[in-house]
């Protein structure tokens, strides 16, 4: 394998067409990465590890799209097969939404949290689209593929793509890979395989993939958002802005009319100031200013003279 340089970047090319299933990537990435894994649980098929998180970096899809009724000769539909992975997004959303600056790009152009830095805040795995990223309940902090940075430090090519036996897994530069998934594509197209697609090798999806793939049917068939669906969040897109702009206008002039609305109408030739230093003249401002009745008043008393004294009381 040629040398590993930093400053170039690096990513894998996933050829599901040659899948076997096998699960020597899942195995190579929990050995090389000391992940335990979770308990093995079978649903209606053979895929006993469910979905990526924060012990499952690899996981291969089992997707069983072979209909029920016999089909006749030549007709014959084979399983979809991929061992799926952290697709490490020249636009990665996980990184944009990291509070703590945890999420960086390496020298080799991939996608790693760094776990000291990490608080637990779990915004990274609300934002990726495509659920790659776990929380780890033992440590407090998201995890996922790292792509064996450490490997990729020493020289050495990530565990899974190394223990591939169908070479289904591809590692090296993304340049590289790109010449390899357009000959392949090519190759399938020409055996009247028509189905096959390359997804996430140009720009159409988050910015370019550097975990890119061939697919042997659409990208919802192994629930992956389409290139009509796979852009960043409309809040970080020059269209959110604007409309958000326009509706803080629009907010702002509805609040002015309806202030303006609120204002009492003067009289015709009266003046502003003196109508602002008068009394309110609302019914509790006129029964306020009501005026009292007056108080009662003592009796008066009589104006007539006593009854002259009698002769004996004289």
């Amino acid at each position: 394998m040629a040398e590993i340089t930093p400053g170039q970047a690096y990513g894998f090319f996933t050829d599901t067409s040659v899948c076997i299933g096998c699960k020597a990537c899942e195995v190579a990435c929990k050995e090389w990465n000391e992940l335990p894994g979770n308990a093995p649980v079978f649903g209606d098929g053979y895929d006993n590890t469910e979905s990526l998180d924060s012990q499952n970096w690899r996981h291969v899809q089992f997707i069983d799209n072979v209909p029920d009724e016999t089909m006749g000769a030549g007709q014959g539909k084979a399983w979809l097969m991929m061992s799926d992975v952290c697709k490490h997004c020249q636009h990665a959303s996980c990184m944009e939404v990291c509070p703590t600056g945890a999420i960086i790009k390496t020298e080799f152009d991939t996608v790693f949290i760094q776990a000291p830095v990490c608080n637990g805040c779990r915004d990274c795995i609300a934002a990726c689209p495509y659920d790659v990223i776990g929380f780890d309940e033992q440590t407090n902090v998201a995890r996922k593929c790292t792509l064996c940075y450490d490997r990729l430090q020493g020289g050495l090519e990530p565990a899974c793509a190394k223990a591939c036996p169908t070479d289904s897994i591809q590692f090296g530069p993304v340049s590289e890979l790109h010449e390899v998934a357009s000959k392949r594509l090519d190759t399938l197209h020409s055996q009247g395989i028509t189905q096959a697609s390359l997804y996430g090798h140009d720009e159409s999806v988050y910015g370019g993939l550097n975990a890119f793939f061939l697919l042997m049917d659409k990208p919802e068939a192994y629930n992956l958002p389409n290139q009509a669906n796979a852009v960043l969040p409309r809040r970080n897109n020059l269209g959110g802005y604007l409309t958000g702009l326009v509706t803080a206008v629009l907010g702002l002039f509805a609040g002015l009319i309806a202030l303006r609305q609120r204002r009492p109408t003067l009289p015709e030739g009266s003046d502003p100031a003196v109508s602002a230093a008068a009394p309110a003249q609302g019914p509790a401002a006129a029964q306020e200013q009501e005026p009292s009745p007056p108080a009662a008043s003592p009796p008066a008393a009589s104006a007539q003279e006593p009854p002259p004294a009698e002769a004996g009381e004289a």
